[in-house]
């Protein structure tokens, strides 16, 4: 129902930036939000941070605020995380998601995923 596609991941040296970009074909409701997450291997998946479609409101995560930024366009289809001060730890599959009724913030909850994109920091 709803196809998610990310771009904009590579690889770069700690303490540069990067904004991935996520690109959805529909938001078929009028009430969801938009999560990023990341995956790093052996461990779980974890969220980034999410954005309220109907209000513009967001979420970001203790371990990235104040570097991590979310954000959508008005037509609600393609949303953005730009990442400044990227370090090491920041090393993942990121993956943009999509969860069609009233947001929450848990992996579990979202409805419909990207295939995910890679991002490497190097020391």
């Amino acid at each position: 129902q709803v196809r998610l596609v990310e771009s904009g991941g590579g690889s770069v040296q700690a303490g540069r930036s990067l904004t991935l970009s996520c690109n959805a074909s529909r938001f078929p409701t009028r009430t969801g939000c938009y999560g990023w997450f990341r995956q790093a291997p052996g461990k779980e998946r974890e969220v980034v941070a999410n954005i309220v479609v109907e209000t513009g409101s967001t979420y970001v995560a203790d371990s990235v605020e104040g570097r991590f930024t979310i954000s959508q366009d008005d037509a609600r289809t393609t949303i953005w995380l730009q990442m400044n001060n990227l370090q090491p730890e920041d090393t993942a599959v990121y993956y943009c998601a999509a969860r069609t009724s009233y947001c929450r913030r848990a992996a579990s909850e979202f409805n419909y995923w990207g295939q995910g994109t890679q991002v490497t920091v190097t020391s």
